[in-house]
């Protein structure tokens, strides 16, 4: 492939727009509309008829295209098929493996029978573990394991023999068989309890029964010792637990002896229950009640209470006034409460319309209130160095619950006598507070008025009146009071938190009537009550100590404040931001007021108060950063402070926009997205300038969008990121050229070509690494596009731009194997050829392209076409090179192919010697059958319509000698 001499084609844009539109048509649309049902005409001959005959038959169906992803899956759908799968398994299954879930699903639909709207008592146990623990020694005895405890062999004994001997080993477990360890830390406890758990259920597997009830005899016993009466609330739900376990084994087992041959219904009733079911239910009550001790006999035949169900209809309602009656018998008042909760626990569980029971709990507990004052109990207290106030605090998990069962979905008259029978006992503090936190929040907020006089007239002695004003607050949040009465409940709730002492228990109530008060009330209260947090909490620095709550506060306070002009208007919200001192907890604290200000600002701002605040706030996040934060937070800070900044506006006052980027740009250095959105602000400034003058710069004007320019030129150089160099600086000379600052966008284009040398063959994209390849063909593609309308510099020469560009892409590092740099050739080639034409295909208002400067003069369109000729010399030798192996020959062919498209649309093909290197081009890029068939039909036919162009003539006797290869 010989040199050839250049030429470009003469181009007139305007008549290849015309020839490309297509032709207008009036379309006769009638009844068509293409989302109306095609009606499909189906005919069909007969049966039977006649040779020849003509008699059919027609139907019309209207039918709708099918659904691709429905005709894939025939019409089914897969989670359906693997339901039905599962259904036709089912009945395979043998009888041992269906009742494995028997338990588990009935126990499922027992908890239906309260709502999600109760809370369990899984919910809670967490809490008091966390709530009531001890640094004192505790001790607990073990049950000491013998082999009388296993089971004996089938038929080794005698049925007789066998009831005398689990007899004896009952008495053999009150005799002493069980080992006493002392000195255990509150952990080491709940590991033996762990420990007793895991062991009755080996028992119970290993059909050891006795040997569990044993077990469950012994736990139970433990919940009479109250030597760490600060612990009790944990042991109790410790112990409860293993009961819990014992009570569903005894229960799974009596169900699976009714399961055979037939699963038992959820709702059977006892002639659903066979003999053997029945005596082995009746067994299981008659070794409970030969238990000698009464509080372990009550806490296991609560366990198992559901198993009243196997014995008779009424044997759960006439049990429950039975078991209420004997609570009574337990002396310590603590013991008895907790006893209590576990059978309202329980009751709720297996029968939760038995509420009479219930109630009747919680009546004897309120009786018996009256033994705290007792001298066995002061006595205790004394012993055990316990105050009265944290001595009530023990009995709040008991109350808590027993009051929850009560209250659930019960009417709001009893409310009414629960306040009547809390005024008879003295407006007991710890019952009132229980009873406002059981209670429906609509309830006790009709009653917020009465509860507040109830509790001026509590004893503060026993429970603090803050702690009750934080319940009642709690069922204010959740529900409004009258309106009427609002402002006074504020305030009489203030005048006690307020005058809280402990700084603590201040920020734990007042945290709480933050809500109501934002809710309720202007930002004048809101004002106030900051006020008076940051008076409580900032001598001795309680703050410190407080940051869960302070945080809680201002979510509360954003919750319900959006307009962040009355926001920050607000006197004391600055001054409580500064007592978060923490770094991390005040960065954090920003960040949420970011978030809700991006979330619910929905217009630009330029309110003072506004951006200097959320400057403040801004600069915060900003200089939380360091050489030890993580990308990802970077990444989330800087999105927070790009969101504030592109909803500052100030109008028309440009000037004002662009103080603000160059005191943003001081403030926010180290973050580079931020940098990068500072600059992209600023473009857009100019842009914005431009169109208010409709492109025609005042004097005062161009001094403005040249300042922008220079804040571009100087903020740029800051970023790390070479990509992120280029690019801007391109976007900035084009913003430049658009506002005719020649000089500024000749210094952006040059700095950017000088930078490519530095462009490294490989970049990391979210931690891996990338070749920066396919980023520079985008960009230097982009780059050529613009030269078009770069206007040559004087003092330069012809191109220098060009020149300067192609140069550095032929001194750059390629990857080996690549085509990059003669692809950028090629795509030079349509740029020279754009050059060459007496008017270019695009340009920019008040700028003079070379166009204007040159006006066709020979000797620059002599410059353009050595340019192009050597490119393509340059293009050809590298074809030569490529032709070693079948990778090589396919990129021979697929630049061929490249190289054919530019001459053929922008070479002038009157020339011989050019029109010959495009058939020859052609013939290169077939000759290994690497290039698409159906891309080369359309490219002839394209050139076969474009030869019956007049002007195009020529293009005949070429479209004549290129042919397609068959491949065999």
């Amino acid at each position: 492939m010989a040199a050839v001499q250049w030429r470009s084609s003469v181009r007139s844009y305007h008549t290849e727009l015309q020839r490309c539109r297509p032709d207008a048509a009036l379309v006769e649309f009638g009844d068509y509309h293409p989302l109306k049902p095609i009606m499909v005409t189906d005919t069909k001959t007969r049966r039977g008829a006649r040779k020849g005959s003509t008699s059919s038959s027609s139907s019309s169906s209207s039918s709708v295209p099918p659904d691709p992803l429905s005709s894939m899956l025939d019409g089914t759908d897969p989670l359906s098929m693997f339901a039905a799968a599962s259904v036709t398994q089912a009945p395979a299954m043998s009888h041992s493996g269906s009742t494995v879930d028997l338990g588990k699903k009935r126990r499922e639909k027992d908890d239906e029978a309260v709502g999600q709207d109760f809370e369990p008592w899984s919910s809670k146990r967490g809490e008091i573990l966390a709530r009531f623990t001890t640094t004192e020694r505790l001790s607990i005895n073990l049950f000491m394991g013998s082999d009388q405890g296993k089971a004996p062999s089938p038929g080794s004994f005698a049925v007789s023999e066998k009831v005398r001997t689990r007899l004896e080993e009952l008495d053999d477990l009150e005799e002493g068989s069980q080992k006493e360890l002392l000195n255990l830390s509150q952990q080491d406890y709940a590991n033996r309890i762990e420990e007793l758990n895991q062991s009755l259920k080996e028992a119970w597997g290993s059909d050891q029964k006795v040997k569990a009830l044993k077990i469950v005899i012994q736990c139970s016993k433990l919940l009479s010792d109250t030597s760490v009466i600060q612990f009790y609330p944990s042991k109790f739900v410790l112990i409860t637990d293993i009961l819990d376990t014992f009570g569903r084994l005894v229960y799974d087992r009596i169900w699976t002896m009714c399961s055979d041959p037939r699963p038992l219904p959820d709702s059977f009733t006892v002639d659903n229950v066979n003999d053997t079911a029945k005596e082995t239910c009746l067994n299981w009550f008659f070794k409970i009640a030969s238990i000698r001790e009464l509080l372990p006999r009550l806490y296991v035949e609560i366990a198992i209470l559901k198993c009243n169900r196997f014995l008779n209809k009424g044997g759960i309602q006439e049990t429950l006034p039975r078991l209420t009656a004997m609570i009574r018998g337990i002396g310590d008042p603590l013991v008895a409460a907790y006893g209590r909760a576990y059978l309202c626990r329980v009751g709720m569980e297996v029968a939760p319309h038995l509420k009479d029971a219930l109630n009747r709990n919680f009546f004897d507990l309120l009786a018996a209130f009256r033994q705290i004052g007792s001298e066995s109990v002061q006595n205790q207290l004394v012993l055990q160095r316990v105050e009265v106030p944290e001595y009530l605090t023990l009995y709040s998990p008991a109350i808590n619950w027993i009051l929850q069962c009560i209250a659930y979905r019960a009417p709001e008259p009893l409310l009414t006598e629960m306040m009547e029978r809390c005024k008879k006992l003295g407006n007991n503090a710890l019952l009132l507070n229980s009873v406002m936190r059981a209670f429906r929040p609509e309830f006790v907020a009709a009653r917020a008025t009465d509860f507040i006089g109830m509790i001026k007239e509590s004893d503060e002695a026993g429970f603090p009146k803050h702690l009750l004003f934080g319940s009642l607050g709690r069922s204010l949040t959740c529900a409004d009071p009258p309106e009427s009465e609002r402002l006074t409940i504020l305030n009489e709730a203030w005048k006690v938190v307020t005058k809280v002492r402990s700084p603590q228990d201040y920020i734990n109530c007042a945290e709480i009537w933050v809500e109501f008060t934002c809710r309720h009330f202007s930002k004048r209260e809101i004002n106030t009550v900051l006020a008076d947090i940051i008076k409580h909490m900032t001598p001795d620095r309680a703050f410190e100590d407080a940051y869960p709550q302070l945080q809680s506060v201002i979510g509360k306070v954003l919750t319900y404040f959006h307009d962040f002009s009355v926001l920050f208007s607000m006197e004391r919200f600055l001054p409580f931001l500064d007592m978060f001192q923490k770094d991390s907890v005040r960065v954090e604290v920003c960040r949420s007021i970011m978030e809700i200000f991006i979330r619910h600002q929905k217009e630009s701002t330029r309110d003072p108060v506004i951006l200097n605040a959320m400057l403040h706030i801004c600069k915060t996040m900003h200089d939380s950063v360091n050489a030890l934060t993580l990308e990802d937070e970077k990444r989330s800070l800087a999105l927070l402070i790009i969101g504030f900044i592109r909803m500052v506006s100030f109008g028309r006052d440009f000037e004002q926009q662009l103080s603000f980027c160059v005191e943003a740009r001081a403030t926010f250095c180290n973050l580079e997205p931020v940098l990068v959105q500072l600059i992209h602000t600023v473009n857009l400034l100019a842009m914005e300038t431009c169109g208010v003058m409709r492109g025609s710069h005042s004097r005062k004007t161009a001094a403005f969008v040249r300042a922008c320019a220079a804040y571009s030129f100087i903020t740029i150089p800051s970023l790390s990121s070479i990509l992120s160099r280029l690019s801007l600086y391109l976007l900035s000379g084009q913003v430049a050229l658009a506002n005719q600052c020649l000089s500024q966008a000749d210094a952006f284009l040059n700095t950017a070509v000088s930078l490519l040398p530095e462009v490294p063959r490989s970049i990391s994209v979210e931690g891996k690494l990338r070749s920066s390849e396919s980023f520079l063909l985008d960009f230097l593609n982009n780059f050529l596009a613009t030269l078009l309308v770069v206007p040559d510099h004087p003092e330069h020469g012809v191109l220098y731009l060009v020149r300067d560009l192609l140069n550095k892409v032929q001194n750059y590092t390629w990857e080996d194997n690549s085509d990059a740099k003669m692809r950028l050739y090629i795509s030079a080639l349509p740029l020279l050829a754009a050059m060459s034409q007496e008017t270019f295909h695009y340009s920019i208002p008040k700028v003079d392209s070379n166009e204007t400067l040159y006006g066709g003069d020979p000797k620059f369109l002599s410059e353009i076409n050595k340019l192009c000729e050597t490119l393509i010399g340059q293009i050809l030798d590298n074809l030569k090179g490529l032709s070693r192996d079948e990778q090589s020959t396919r990129r021979q062919g697929a630049l061929a192919f490249s190289l054919f498209g530019v001459l053929l649309a922008h070479g002038d093909l009157r020339n011989n010697k050019l029109s010959q290197l495009v058939v020859n081009l052609w013939n290169l890029s077939h000759k290994h059958g690497c290039c698409d068939t159906r891309v080369s039909v359309r490219t002839l036919e394209y050139i076969k319509h474009q030869a019956q162009q007049a002007d195009m003539a020529h293009l005949s006797d070429t479209v004549q000698r290129l042919a397609l290869q068959s491949r065999t």
